[in-house]
């Protein structure tokens, strides 16, 4: 069987397929497609992932030049394969960066490559390609187009606001009494917190995502958290038999960063207001640990926001904490519980969601007692 254009010295004999060494790891274990070829360039690999992304059976792929089981074409529909040339390019070349390339057929996929060589500049003796659906970077992509619609969204009407607003103070600003600029100034003052709380939540994710939100420490009063915060709804107009706060003295020390504690309480106060209904009731208790009693061997504090309002459906459960889910109210950037859990969960703490026993929605989070260790 003779190798096609590209591929290294014709007639040698194919190798064996490439089998998991005792205790080794299997091909068809990897969750991405995995083609290896030979010195000749005929397929001495084809796992499970590759057969299942390509249509290929690897019974089918196994002693067959690497080109044929893998027609590879550029987005401008140019043969891969004949541009990139592993056996006979260049000698210094060690591979193929990933990049998105099409099946027969225009389905697109992730491949990279890597070149094998004995020596340096010497002759290919191993082609390795890993081949990736896009589904996953689709998703992200999805995500981040949703992310980006969602703030010039929220953007838009608080900018509009600010921009009108202070245009005509600046046109008619003896047209108006006191009273009136007051009100106007006062509209814009709250328009500009609205962007800069957007901008915040928006770094807030950024930093999440990539696993570097930072959580500063210091002894925090989780009780004294949570009173503050009802009291900064009751100024704001809410009634105070609304809140009904239970704490469980004495509770564990606890080291957090207060700033995101407020945060926190802020989404999930704020939450059980506006979309729960009856009292909301805020337990501030010890969270103690497994087979252990007594507040000296709590593994934390435990904080749980309920409310008796129609609750979360048990099917969306799951997704509370996602971007973007409002369940079936609109309004908002839907990132708010995304970020809690992300700050929680910054500070080795948990969080859950669920449905409260008079039928509200539920939220519990646990931030763990811990010293740091300069102070251990």
């Amino acid at each position: 069987m003779d190798v096609t254009t590209g591929a290294g010295p014709a007639g040698d004999p194919p190798a064996g397929p490439v089998r998991p060494a005792p205790g080794g790891l299997d091909p068809d274990d990897l969750p991405d497609g995995l083609m290896v070829a030979d010195h000749a360039g005929r397929v001495t690999c084809f796992n499970a992932a590759a057969a299942r992304i390509t249509g290929v059976r690897s019974a089918d792929a196994l002693g067959e030049p690497y080109d044929r089981v893998l027609p590879l074409e550029d987005l401008e529909g140019r043969g891969w394969w004949a541009l990139t040339d592993p056996y006979r390019g260049l000698a210094v070349r060690t591979g193929q960066p990933e990049r998105n390339l099409l099946l027969p057929g225009g389905r697109e996929v992730l491949v990279s490559a890597r070149y094998v060589r004995e020596r340096p500049t010497g002759p290919v003796v191993r082609l390795v390609v890993a081949v990736r659906g896009t589904e996953s970077r689709r998703r992200t992509e999805r995500s981040h187009a949703e992310l980006i619609a969602t703030v010039a969204h929220e953007l838009r009407s608080p900018l509009t606001s600010v921009k009108g607003f202070t245009a005509t103070l600046l046109a008619k600003w003896e047209r108006f009494t006191d009273d009136q600029k007051k009100l106007m100034l006062q509209t814009v003052d709250a328009d500009a917190n609205r962007v800069t709380r957007l901008i915040a939540e928006l770094l807030d994710i950024s930093r999440i995502d990539v696993g570097r939100l930072e959580v500063r420490r210091q002894p925090v009063d989780v009780a004294a958290a949570v009173k503050h915060r009802v009291d900064a709804h009751i100024a704001a107009g809410t009634p105070a038999d609304r809140f009904r706060v239970l704490v469980a003295d004495p509770l564990p020390s606890l080291w957090a960063d207060p700033d995101k504690l407020q945060q926190v309480l802020v989404n999930l106060l704020e939450n059980a207001v506006r979309h729960g209904a009856g009292t909301v009731t805020i337990e501030v208790a010890p969270a103690p640990r497994p087979g252990a009693s007594g507040t000296s061997d709590a593994e934390g504090t435990a904080v749980t926001v309920s409310d008796e309002g129609p609750g979360i459906p048990e099917e969306s459960i799951g997704r509370v904490f996602t971007r973007f889910w409002r369940g079936n109210r609109r309004g908002g950037t839907g990132l708010g519980l995304y970020i809690v859990k992300g700050i929680v969960e910054a500070h080795g703490g948990t969080i859950t969601a669920g449905r409260a026993p008079g039928g509200g929605a539920r939220f519990r989070f646990v931030l763990p007692a811990a010293t740091p260790a300069f102070l251990a």
